[in-house]
C-alpha cells in the first residue's frame, strides 16, 4: 500500500533527515520525495510504500503528527487514494 507524506512549517536544518530517518525506523519506505522553500517556509511532499510498515496507517499517521510537533512542523500521513480523492477537481 502507497501512502502520502506532507510536511510543512518554518524552515530550519535537518527536517528531511528526521523525517526519513523516522519513517525507515517505522519501516516506510521513501519511492518519491519533492521538497521547496517559500521564503522561510518549508513543504515537502512524500509518496512512501507501507508495505514494510511495522504499524497500520492509522497508528503511523498519528506517530507522525506528534513527531512533527517535537520537530515543530505539521506532518501528515494519508492513504493515496484519500489524499488523490482531496485533491480531484
Amino acid at each position: 500500500m502507497r501512502a502520502v507524506v506532507t510536511v510543512v512549517g518554518k524552515d530550519k536544518t535537518g527536517i528531511i533527515a528526521k523525517v526519513s530517518a523516522f519513517l525507515a525506523e517505522k519501516g516506510v519506505n521513501i519511492l518519491d520525495i519533492s521538497q521547496t522553500i517559500l521564503q522561510d517556509y518549508f513543504a515537502m511532499i512524500m509518496l512512501v510504500d507501507m508495505s514494510g510498515a511495522k504499524d497500520e496507517l492509522s497508528v503511523l499517521a498519528q506517530e507522525c503528527s506528534e513527531m512533527g510537533k517535537k520537530i515543530g512542523m505539521s506532518i501528515h500521513l494519508q492513504h493515496e487514494e484519500i489524499f488523490n480523492a482531496m485533491h480531484r477537481v
